[in-house]
């Protein structure tokens, strides 16, 4: 083999050194000129100058926002004119507001499921709820008797795969089995929207969709649905049939310390409860039923070994680990370990709730629903109702609310889903701190309908 001249093998390792040098320098540069035109924000819109003090309205707002970061502020003009043209979309309830919560809780909530774990169908068959976890079960049980809010006593836990399955479970073992024609299923407008697709998607010959309960005359027996506090507008409810042969089906997703007074502990035949509207987990697919009727409880486990042959363990188990969390911190919350979540939670609600209204008073535009205040067990004190939707109506000659704010790019809820007029739109309050900035600033924007 050829021997490399030693002034070739010295050229070499110079160029090399001088490469590293230059790339080094370009790189120290084009972050001091980045840093200077951040400086000095200011793009030509349509041959116009679009500085940032147009985007301080934003500004300000996310300045407000306690918990958000100061990205915006740091924004090139690019990155604003992106924001502004963004479409904001709160029409579902992706509950992703908990976020940073569970963020600061580190590894607590994690969990290691091993390859030979959960392999069975079965959880305890000792259960009426075979597939019932009972760590799971356990952990329930815990946390409504610390929050209050229902009795667990005398109850039979079903598990589901989020409520939407225990809904169906529901109707199918409250329906007569033998009956001449479907059982009617109504609810008090407005109510939730999934309702009457959902009563009506398989076209069963046991139940049908009834409407509103409100109007609701027609003799024989009947399944009425109670959502209380209710989606969309918030309010407390109790049935409005009130007839003998009326079976009930609570749902109580909402009843919890953020977003309304835990006043007493819900006592119901047939209660319904779901992980993602306490927590934010929505993607773990998990919700439970507590059932006083013993057949019932056998109908509704059958009916969801008939649908998805049980549930997921691993969901399960990491719904446990989440709701212990939740219960451990709101026994710990006077020691070094922090606020409890239902804290946190209730305080986040609180500032959103107060910035929404001062922006909406600020003009004539739209209204709110005004909530009583009442007394809450849990914190202790008179607290008001902050749900987790706003039940918007757009005053004035405006009829079509959700069209209206469609074109200030900001999607919601038409209130005729919710068996009501088209003036009114649920908006959900649980999306991130960025999405709800730049709602409140949209909204803020609109002078005149």
């Amino acid at each position: 083999m050829a021997k490399i001249p030693n002034t070739v093998l010295f050229s070499s390792k110079h160029l090399l050194v001088l490469s590293l040098a230059l790339n080094v320098s370009l790189i120290l540069r084009m972050l001091y000129e980045g840093e200077e035109r951040h400086n000095n924000i200011s793009c030509h819109k349509n041959g116009t100058d679009f500085d940032t003090k147009t985007h301080s309205s934003i500004i300000k707002s996310r300045l407000v926002m306690a918990s958000s970061t100061s990205s915006l502020a740091n924004s090139t003009c690019t990155d604003l004119k992106a924001r502004s043209n963004r479409i904001i979309n709160l029409d579902h309830g992706n509950p992703t507001v908990y976020e940073k919560f569970w963020r600061q809780t580190g590894d607590k909530t994690n969990i290691i499921i091993r390859g030979w774990q959960s392999m069975s169908y079965f959880a305890d068959v000792s259960n009426i709820c075979w597939f019932l976890v009972p760590e799971f079960a356990k952990e329930v049980m815990r946390l409504h008797r610390l929050v209050g809010n229902a009795v667990t006593e005398g109850r039979y836990i079903v598990v589901g795969t989020g409520s939407s399955q225990l809904f169906l479970a529901a109707l199918y073992a409250l329906s007569p089995s033998h009956a001449n024609e479907p059982i009617n299923v109504v609810c008090a407008a407005p109510y939730y929207s999934s309702y009457p697709t959902m009563t009506d998607y398989l076209k069963s010959g046991l139940y049908k969709w009834g409407g509103d309960a409100n109007s609701y005359e027609k003799d024989g027996p009947y399944i009425e649905l109670i959502t209380s506090p209710n989606n969309p507008d918030g309010h407390v409810r109790t049935s409005m049939v009130n007839r003998s042969q009326g079976l009930l089906v609570h749902d109580l997703a909402y009843y919890w310390p953020q977003y309304t007074p835990i006043s007493f502990p819900a006592d119901n035949d047939l209660t319904l409860f779901t992980l993602s509207k306490i927590t934010g987990h929505a993607g773990s697919r998990i919700g439970w039923a507590l059932v006083k009727d013993k057949e019932v409880a056998k109908k509704m486990t059958k009916f969801i070994e008939l649908n998805s042959i049980g549930v997921s363990k691993d969901s399960q188990l990491r719904a446990a680990k989440v709701l212990s969390a939740v219960s451990d911190s709101c026994e710990q919350e006077n020691s070094q370990e922090g606020e409890s979540f239902f804290e946190f939670s209730h305080k986040l609600m609180t500032k959103r709730w107060k910035q929404l209204r001062e922006v909406v008073n600020r003009g004539e535009l739209f209204s709110l629903p005004q909530f009583s205040p009442a007394f809450c067990n849990f914190f202790n004190q008179v607290l008001e109702p902050q749900p987790a939707f706003v039940w918007l109506k757009c005053e004035g000659n405006v009829e079509d609310c959700g069209s209206f704010l469609r074109e200030h790019k900001i999607l919601t809820r038409s209130g005729k889903q919710f068996g009501v007029s088209t003036k009114y739109v649920r908006i959900s309050l649980l999306d991130t701190d960025e999405s709800f900035t730049q709602f409140l600033d949209r909204l803020s924007s609109i002078k005149s309908m």
